[in-house]
C-alpha cells in the first residue's frame, strides 16, 4: 500500500464490491477439516495443516474481500512456527492486494508502545496494514502509532465498544453523565488530524461490536470520520444491518468500515469434510455473506 491512505484503501475496495466484508483468519485447530493434515487426519503437528489450510483460504478470498483479520493470538501459541506462518501469510495476502488488519490489542507506553507499532512499519514486507489497539493505559498508548499512520499508510483500530458479553462491566459504566466508551471515543478525536484521506474517512478507526447497533450509532455522531472494525457478525449473531448500524451513505452504498466474519465463513462443514466438500461450502459462505452485506449496504 506504500504511502497512501488505509483508510481510501479501504473506502475504494468497499465501493468497488459493493460491501464491506473482512475474513478473520482465526486457526481454530479443532474446526479445520482433517483432510488439511497428514496421516489420515492425525493432528500431531497442527501447524502444517493449519498453513495449508490458511494458504487456501487466502487463495479462495482473492477479489472478493475488503479485508482479511488474523487473531495473532492463535498463531502466537505455536512459538516460531505460527509467527513464521503469520507473516507467510501477511505477506500473501499483500501480493494479492487484500489489506491485513492485525488483531492483537496492543497497548502500552513510550519505548514499548514504539516496538509495538513495528507491527504496522510499511518498510516491513511482513508487517500487517492496520492493527487493534488498547486504549486503558491512555491516548499516549495511541501516539507511537501515529508516524506510520500518518507518514506510512498505516491504519489503527483503537477498542470503544466491543461485541463479547462482558462489554458492558466496564466499557457501559457511566462517568460523567456518559458511558466510558464514549469518553474513549471522544479522546481519540485529537488523534485525527492528519489522518484522513482524499475519501474523507480516517485511518484513525475503531471498533465497534456488531451486537450493539444503537450504541454504534451513537458512537458514529462522535467520530464521524473513522473507519469501524465491526466483529460479531456471523456467528455471534449480529445481523448485516446490525452490523452496518454506524455505517454513512456514501457514493456507491453505505460505508464508513469493515464487518469481520470468522467461524461462519472459514468452518461452514464439520472435520470429516473432504477438502473439495470444504471448498464448495467455503465460497457458498463466502457468497452468503457477501450477498447479506451487499443487500444491507444498497441505498
Amino acid at each position: 500500500m506504500g504511502d497512501s491512505n488505509f483508510a481510501d484503501t479501504i473506502i475504494e475496495k468497499t465501493r468497488k464490491l459493493g460491501h464491506p466484508l473482512c475474513v478473520g483468519l482465526d486457526p481454530h485447530v479443532a474446526y479445520i477439516p482433517n483432510a488439511f493434515f497428514s496421516k489420515n487426519g492425525q493432528k500431531n503437528r497442527p501447524i502444517d495443516g493449519i498453513a495449508k489450510f490458511f494458504h487456501e483460504v487466502v487463495e479462495r478470498l482473492n477479489g472478493k474481500v475488503v479485508a482479511v483479520k488474523p487473531q495473532s493470538a492463535f498463531f502466537e501459541q505455536y512459538g516460531a512456527d505460527g509467527i513464521r506462518l503469520l507473516e507467510e501469510l501477511i505477506v500473501q495476502c499483500k501480493q494479492q492486494g487484500i489489506p491485513v488488519i492485525l488483531d492483537a490489542k496492543r497497548g502500552d507506553i513510550g519505548s514499548t508502545a514504539a516496538a509495538y507499532a513495528a507491527l504496522i512499519d510499511p518498510s516491513k514486507a511482513e508487517a500487517a496494514n492496520a492493527m487493534t489497539l488498547n486504549a486503558y493505559m491512555g491516548t499516549e498508548t495511541i501516539e507511537p502509532f501515529l508516524p506510520h499512520v500518518i507518514q506510512g499508510g498505516a491504519g489503527i483500530f483503537v477498542l470503544v465498544k466491543t461485541s463479547n458479553p462482558g462489554a458492558e462491566e466496564f466499557q457501559g459504566l457511566q462517568v460523567d453523565h456518559d458511558f466510558l466508551y464514549c469518553h474513549v471515543a471522544k479522546g481519540l478525536t485529537r488523534l485525527l488530524p492528519h489522518t484522513i484521506g482524499a475519501s474523507g474517512w480516517s485511518s484513525v478507526g475503531i471498533v465497534v461490536g456488531g451486537t450493539y447497533p444503537s450504541d454504534a450509532m451513537r458512537i458514529r455522531e462522535i467520530l464521524p470520520t473513522s473507519l469501524f472494525l465491526v466483529p460479531g457478525y456471523g456467528a455471534q449473531g449480529a445481523s448485516a444491518k446490525d452490523a452496518l448500524a454506524g455505517f454513512l451513505r456514501g457514493p456507491m452504498c453505505l460505508e464508513g468500515g469493515v464487518v469481520n466474519a470468522s467461524r461462519s465463513i472459514l468452518f461452514p462443514v464439520g472435520v470429516d469434510a473432504t477438502a473439495r466438500e470444504w471448498e464448495a461450502a467455503f465460497d457458498e459462505a463466502v457468497l452468503k455473506s457477501t450477498r447479506e452485506l451487499q443487500e444491507a449496504a444498497r441505498l
